[in-house]
C-alpha cells in the first residue's frame, strides 16, 4: 500500500554542486541557478561567432580598467553559480584566483540567446536582478537586436526585474562617450 506523498524537488548548494562536479557527474555544459541544475544546449556556430566577436570588441574597448571573462562562472547567491557568455568585472590584483567575481564586482553581465532566449529573458533576468546586476545584456540572435537592461527592483508581488530595457538593433552606435556601464 503506498501512500500519497508530497514530491519536492532537490535544491542544490554551490558546495553541493562543485562536489558533484568533482565526482565526474557532468558531461555536458550545465550551472546552477537558484539551486537547480540547468543543463545548457549545445552552442551554435551564429552563437559561438557573436561570442567570438563581442568578446574580442570588448576586450579592446575596456582595455586594463577592467577584466573581460567569456564563459567563466559568476557566484550569485549560495545557489547560483551561472556561466554567462560574457562578464565584465571588476579588476583584481589575484584575477579572480581566490575565487569567481562575485555581483559586487561585476559591471556588465552578457548573455548570447539564441535558443535559451526565453530562459534567458525570464529566469536568468530574474535572478541577476535579485542579485543586484546592475546591467545586463542579451544579445537575441533570433530577432537580431541587443537588449539592454538596467535598474533592477522588486516589484510588489516580490518578482525581480529591471526598470529599464532599451532595445538596439544592428547599426545602432551601442557605446557612447559616456559609457553605460560605468567604466
Amino acid at each position: 500500500m503506498w501512500k500519497d506523498t508530497v514530491v519536492t524537488r532537490k535544491r542544490f548548494t554551490i558546495e553541493e554542486y562543485h562536489s558533484m562536479g568533482d565526482l565526474g557527474f557532468f558531461d555536458d555544459r550545465v550551472e546552477l541557478m537558484g539551486g537547480e541544475i540547468i543543463q545548457m544546449p549545445r552552442k551554435q556556430p551564429p552563437h559561438s561567432v557573436c561570442n567570438t566577436r563581442l568578446w574580442k570588441e570588448l576586450f579592446q574597448l575596456v582595455g586594463d580598467r577592467a577584466i573581460v571573462r567569456a564563459g567563466e562562472p559568476i557566484i550569485l547567491s549560495a545557489d547560483s553559480e551561472p556561466q554567462p557568455d560574457v562578464v565584465i568585472a571588476r579588476d583584481r590584483p589575484d584575477e579572480y584566483l581566490s575565487s569567481h567575481p562575485e555581483p559586487a564586482d561585476i559591471f556588465l553581465v552578457v548573455e548570447i540567446a539564441d535558443a535559451t532566449l526565453s530562459y534567458d529573458r525570464n529566469r536568468k533576468l530574474s535572478i541577476y536582478a535579485e542579485d543586484g546586476i546592475t546591467d545586463y545584456w542579451i544579445f537575441n540572435l533570433q530577432d537580431k537586436q541587443l537588449e539592454a537592461y538596467s535598474e533592477p527592483y522588486r516589484d510588489l508581488q516580490g518578482k525581480f526585474g529591471y526598470a529599464s530595457k532599451r532595445i538596439f538593433c544592428p547599426m545602432q552606435l551601442l557605446l557612447s562617450p559616456v559609457s553605460p556601464i560605468g567604466l
